[in-house]
């Protein structure tokens, strides 16, 4: 069963796509996981997830990066009957940008710096913002109220991910230079005495809050487009019009 309808303006969610987002996010993050196995020269403190790609195996990270950018439009797909005001469609676009920007980076490494940068800000910079309209648009609705505290929690954490994410890259930063060395055009084996790096830890739990909401979401969506909720909504709404008769 591919889609099931709500009472709702005709809304549908699709199932089928719903799973495919949580069968993506699993997967991906089983490939990260897998490169802090395979590649353990990578200090997960204070190395980038993209690093990865200058270790051996950097064809696990496209992977990683394309069940990202997979499981996100996946979630837009089942989700976009749902979201029909003006700036629930303009979430709904964001986060389709911000899919197409997790596959990107499956193509665009680091190494390639122009186009990377620009897979990192749709990646990166839309999901928050894509998070934080549709979490507050079908928190709103009557179907999605049940879940409105998850979809607002995993939401917020979202974008507190990044905010964690500049201000450790800024405190690494800092106190490097306070060091008086040099700036390297490469990334040292070992951070200096003194330096304070946590960036990696911040890029890694942003990774899993983007995840996180997406599970959130997909799950919920899931549960509403199940047969058993179609009935009862139905169900729900002809007594409502019943009692109006």
């Amino acid at each position: 069963m591919k889609t099931l309808g709500l009472e709702n303006g005709g809304a549908t969610i699709s199932i089928r796509a719903a799973r495919l987002a949580i069968g993506g996010t699993v997967a991906g993050l089983g490939f990260l996981g897998a490169l802090h196995a395979l590649s353990p020269e990578f200090d997960p403190a204070w190395r980038m997830v993209s690093e990865y790609a200058n270790g051996r195996y950097p064809w696990v990270l496209s992977l990683m990066f394309a069940c990202w950018g997979i499981s996100t439009c996946a979630l837009a797909y089942a989700i976009r009957g749902q979201l029909r005001s003006t700036s629930a469609r303009i979430g709904l676009g964001l986060l389709v940008l911000a899919g197409l920007g997790e596959a990107m980076a499956a193509v665009f490494d680091l190494n390639n710096i122009t186009m990377h940068n620009v897979a990192g800000v749709f990646g990166m910079g839309c999901l928050p913002i894509a998070a934080m309209i549709i979490s507050i648009k079908l928190g709103r609705t009557s179907e999605w109220s049940g879940a409105r505290r998850s979809l607002l929690v995993s939401a917020d954490l979202a974008w507190i991910s990044v905010l964690l994410l500049v201000a450790s890259f800024a405190l690494m930063v800092g106190t490097f230079m306070a060091t008086g060395l040099p700036t390297p055009t490469q990334a040292p084996k070992v951070l200096p005495a003194g330096v304070i790096g946590l960036v990696g830890y911040a890029n890694r739990l942003l990774v899993l809050s983007y995840y996180l909401w997406v599970i959130v979401v997909a799950r919920e969506a899931i549960k509403l487009g199940s047969p058993k909720t179609v009935r009862r909504v139905v169900q729900q709404g002809s007594l409502t019009r019943a009692n109006e008769v």
